[in-house]
């Protein structure tokens, strides 16, 4: 283990990563660089400096980076752009977190000339393996350490017991048994998996969810608002042009003040178990229902069915930690060309839980009202053209028929 000099943690300053960061100096004798990334987890992060201070880590080697527009602009806005939801209903706020965090760590390794990069992620989760996929793209010959992996600490018992002996704190609720859900936030989501939540049977508690009111207590009158859509991406809300980062953080506090986003889940992790979480995801769930009607309007048929064709396919990429592979950047790129007219105008309803499409509009719209009109169209669409149309798709049906 004494070949690894340097390594660059990605550190939250909380129980584990704290305990990560001694047992990194204990166990391989180096130097520690710590990386906290902001990306609208909502936490006050100058705790995490505190604390690396604390152990040794030079002021020079404790890196806190505000990330938050680069999140959502070169990653979250870019998702869906495809319309990503992952087995029908995930949104993706924790996986489409993790190849950031890995491009800007590696990125601190060239520049600290670090050998080795660590991470708190256990080895039963999907992060292990987003953040050394990430890794290995970009920094193919690095040393990843994934204390999870190696130590013996696997016990919330052990763990304790070696924060205590390290002079790490351990506030009360650790110590009387911990918070009852572990959390992961950014400025897409908030996540709560473990514990109360491993039963799939068990109901989660109403004091869980920390962004959204239940729809119950929403208010009882609903908001309207309009959201303006340029190559695929909102640019304002309400005529206020806004940076990505803005967009997500006001569509979270709209859909949080209206019920919205709540998901609870068992999805099919990579590693091959079934995992229960809750989501919350307000913003997200208003961006998914307006990107799509601004879609319905602006895109051809054709381009619109391939690009619900190859969604899935997409989304699992992102899921199992893919972000940095060749094909989820092909897929990227077809993605994008199909988004240089999707322009304009949603306005939309939030209601109780429930974003309901309202209108839409566009100088880039595909519709056009004399052709689709019920009334007299004047000889715009000649509705006798139907009849050979459907006989020639109906050939093949008649003669199996007939066979």
């Amino acid at each position: 283990m004494s070949d690894v000099k340097k390594v660059v943690l990605a550190y939250s300053g909380g129980l584990d990563t704290s305990v990560i960061l001694k047992w990194l100096q204990d166990t391989y004798h180096c130097e520690v660089i710590t990386f906290t990334a902001d990306l609208g987890q909502g936490e006050e992060l100058e705790p995490a400096r505190k604390k690396a201070l604390k152990f040794g880590i030079k002021p020079e080697n404790i890196y806190i980076d505000d990330l938050r527009e680069e999140f959502v602009r070169d990653f979250v806005f870019p998702m869906f752009r495809a319309n990503t939801v992952y087995e029908g209903e995930y949104l993706l706020g924790t996986s489409i977190a993790r190849p950031l965090i890995a491009k800007r760590q590696i990125e601190i390794a060239n520049q600290t000339q670090a050998d080795a990069v660590s991470h708190g992620a256990t080895g039963k989760g999907n992060d292990q393996v987003r953040f050394e996929l990430g890794y290995y793209a970009l920094k193919p010959d690095i040393k990843v350490i994934a204390p999870w992996r190696e130590w013996d600490l696997l016990s919330r018992e052990k763990l304790l017991e070696y924060a205590e002996n390290a002079g790490i704190d351990v506030d009360m609720k650790h110590k009387q048994g911990g918070a009852p859900y572990s959390m992961d936030a950014n400025l897409l989501h908030i996540s709560f998996e473990g514990r109360h939540l491993e039963n799939p049977n068990a109901e989660a508690e109403e004091s869980m969810w920390r962004w959204t009111k239940s729809p119950e207590q929403a208010p009882d009158s609903p908001e309207w608002i309009d959201v303006e859509f340029k190559a695929g991406d909102i640019v304002a809300i309400n005529n206020v042009a806004m940076t990505p980062a803005q967009v997500l953080t006001h569509l979270n506090t709209l859909g949080g003040k209206h019920g919205i986003g709540r998901l609870d889940l068992v999805e099919n992790r990579y590693v091959g178990m079934k995992s229960r979480g809750c989501y919350e995801t307000p913003g997200g769930t208003i961006l998914l229902k307006a990107h799509r009607a601004i879609e319905s309007i602006t895109l051809d048929r054709e381009v619109a069915h391939l690009k619900d064709d190859l969604m899935p396919r997409y989304a699992k990429l992102i899921y199992n930690g893919y972000w940095w592979a060749p094909e989820r950047v092909a897929l990227q790129t077809l993605i994008d060309h199909t988004q240089h007219k999707v322009n304009g105008w949603v306005r939309l309803k939030l209601y109780k839980g429930s974003v309901t499409v309202v209108s839409r509009d566009s100088n880039n719209s595909l519709f056009d009202q004399k052709i689709a009109t019920f009334d007299d169209d004047q000889g715009a669409y000649n509705q006798a053209d139907a009849t050979g149309f459907i006989k020639l798709n109906a050939l093949r049906l008649r003669i199996a028929n007939k066979r």
